[in-house]
């Protein structure tokens, strides 16, 4: 995409993986595709690559997925940070399922739920006092441990704890509800869309190798803001491979072939021998 420089109030970002590379791409909260990275995995450095390309803006919108926080912390000191309701919801029901076996579950995970009807301040404080009501109550048991057939200790509930850290640790950052103050976006469900359609294009153009996929990825993000008479003018052209020409080698008996040797037995055999 052409660097604009243009400053955005809040941006969205996340990764699709295409094969075996991984996608990330920024949009803005309007829906304009601001600039996409390529990358191996979604690592600091990948990070760090996508927001290089973008101003800071006031808000950006993430999943919390891995690396990005030490990126923002490096890239964005001064922005502020909306964790995904959505993915935030899918990650403790991820470590609870969907019947949790324990009250304690059961109750952990409607509280996740309840984070769709926060639409103001007061609806945030009384979940929070909702959260807390929960931890007086079934906290012990993030903290029981029992011993395993190894011999060694562990957490009784370890899926409880990690749904119960995942929802603390959001909460004590204070990247649950930054739209409240800022008014940006509260998911990255618009992004998810944009990647839901690249899944499409690519589910419907199979067999291609990976770096036409990729090229294919790439046009369809480009056209998608830019009109193709000027998308030619930012299209990025490979150089040229360069084909090295064959060293000249001494004429002699090749010490190691493909051609066939009578003394491997590989001929064509006559007689009672070559009977079938």
């Amino acid at each position: 995409m052409p660097v604009t420089g243009e400053v955005h109030d809040a941006v969205l970002v996340d990764g699709v993986w295409i094969g075996s590379w991984c996608l990330l791409i920024a949009q803005s909260a309007t829906g304009t595709v601001i600039a996409w990275q390529w990358a191996a995995r979604e690592s600091t450095a990948a990070w760090e690559a996508l927001f290089a390309q973008i101003p800071p803006p006031l808000v950006v919108v993430t999943d919390g997925g891995s690396g990005i926080r030490s990126a923002l912390a490096r890239t964005w000191p001064d922005t502020k940070v909306q964790r995904c309701i959505f993915h935030l919801q899918l990650n403790v029901t991820r470590e609870l399922t969907r019947k949790p076996r324990l009250h304690a579950g059961k109750a952990l995970r409607q509280i996740a739920l309840a984070l769709t009807d926060v639409h103001s301040v007061d609806d945030a404080i009384t979940w929070r006092l909702t959260l807390e009501a929960w931890w007086q109550k079934y906290g012990h048991l993030t903290r029981e441990r029992s011993m395993y057939d190894n011999g060694q200790f562990g957490y009784t509930h370890h899926r409880l704890r990690k749904a119960w850290a995942v929802l603390h640790r959001t909460v004590q950052a204070g990247h649950t509800f930054t739209n409240l103050e800022h008014g940006n976006p509260r998911a990255t469900s618009r992004l998810e869309g944009l990647n839901s359609q690249i899944r499409h294009l690519l589910r419907h153009h199979r067999g291609m190798p990976i770096e036409h996929r990729r090229r294919a990825v790439e046009w369809y993000l480009l056209l998608h803001e830019i009109p193709i008479d000027q998308a030619h003018k930012h299209a990025h052209q490979p150089a040229p491979k360069r084909i090295e020409s064959p060293a000249d080698e001494p004429i002699r008996p090749a010490l190691y072939d493909t051609a066939l040797s009578a003394e491997e037995g590989l001929w064509h055999r006559t007689g009672w021998a070559g009977r079938t």
